[in-house]
């Protein structure tokens, strides 16, 4: 039951990288949930601290993806159709097949949001700018709390490998 845990533990810190950049899954959440599978299991001691300060980052790193976007729009002047426009540039950016379309999807998708909202060229384009701007914070952030779990994880399963794989000892 403990590979099990672990193995499961070990999928749902790779789906909350992966959440880092799709904006369909809460990367950190399910990081942690990864990390209290590895608590749950019977060779980990459940250290209630550790769980309570890592679900407490995540949460509010979770909380912080929703306001840093917003705060860069509007700080460029932008509007929630630029917002809009940013979610679907990123998801039309994963799905094309050019390089950069994670990065280049957003910045359009922004813009265009924009010039839907009935804002000129120069207009779109600095609030896309900030749109864009905000993005990026938000999934660096997702993206370095994904890592430094998946790096809290491997150092705890290190740590009790001998009781997680006591038929390799």
């Amino acid at each position: 039951m403990d590979i099990a845990l672990l193995i499961v533990g070990f999928i749902f810190m790779l789906i909350g990288i992966l959440g880092s950049f799709l904006p369909i899954l809460p990367g950190p959440p399910v990081s942690w949930i990864g990390l209290l599978l590895l608590h749950l299991t019977n060779a980990v001691s459940m250290n209630w601290w550790f769980l309570g300060i890592t679900l407490t980052v995540a949460l509010v790193i979770f909380a912080l993806d929703y306001i840093i976007p917003a705060i860069g729009t509007k700080k460029f002047g932008g509007t929630r159709a630029g917002m809009i426009g940013t979610t679907i540039g990123l998801i039309v950016g994963l799905l094309a097949p050019i390089p950069g379309g994670i990065i280049i999807g957003p910045f359009i998708g922004a813009f265009l949001g924009e010039l839907s909202a009935k804002a000129d060229n120069k207009t779109a384009l600095k609030a896309a700018f900030g749109s864009f701007l905000g993005f990026l914070t938000g999934t660096f952030m997702k993206f370095v709390v994904a890592i430094i779990f998946l790096g809290l994880f491997i150092s705890k399963a290190w740590d009790y490998k001998a009781a997680l794989f006591p038929y390799f000892n």
